[in-house]
């Protein structure tokens, strides 16, 4: 069982590269965003309630899908509400079931993530779509994050299309690892 985890900033195309790479591997997909709506449902986003379920969520899909050999690309987006040990205890259940973490990290220049913000795309599911509040958000430290575990490899995605990055994250795979 192989974990793709997916991180970067804002409108890097965490999602759009998964998509791809979900064409291309047959892992199955499994988004920020499921579990974040879900639990918005249920909590404000950020709430200790909300925190705390979100993160087992995000744990508990991760030791099910290793114990019973299913691959999974997941899309994070660091930010201030996510506890900084959840990178080691992913890691950790993963380990624990017999499965690997592959660290892929997306970046992309502030400039073209300002053009990004507002991109269609990003209203699927109810992504951040407003450039004012991004940069209020991001001036006031929502999206610092202690630095993440060292990635198996590092996309700027505002150099290849997504086809290509998800490309690189499988040939990056089949160096690495046996799929």
């Amino acid at each position: 069982m192989h974990l793709v985890f997916i991180h970067g900033p804002l409108a890097a195309g965490k999602l759009t590269i998964a998509r791809e790479l979900e064409l291309i591997t047959g892992f199955r997909l499994f988004h920020n965003h499921l579990t974040i709506d879900l639990v918005t449902v249920l909590f404000d986003f950020g709430s200790e309630p909300f925190i705390r379920l979100r993160e087992s969520i995000w744990l508990n899909t991760f030791a099910e899908a290793a114990k019973s050999g299913t691959s999974l690309i997941f899309t994070f987006q660091p930010e201030s509400t996510v506890p900084t040990s959840f990178p080691e205890e992913v890691v950790r259940v993963v380990d624990q079931h017999g499965g690997h973490v592959v660290f892929v990290e997306l970046d992309c220049p502030e400039d073209e993530i300002e053009i990004r913000v507002e991109a269609d795309s990003r209203s699927e599911f109810g992504k951040l779509r407003s450039l004012p509040d991004y940069r209020r958000l991001r001036d006031s430290g929502v999206f610092d994050y202690p630095d993440m575990p060292t990635p198996n490899i590092r996309i700027d995605t505002s150099l290849m299309q997504p086809q290509e990055a998800a490309l690189a994250i499988r040939l990056c795979l089949q160096q690495g690892l046996t799929l």
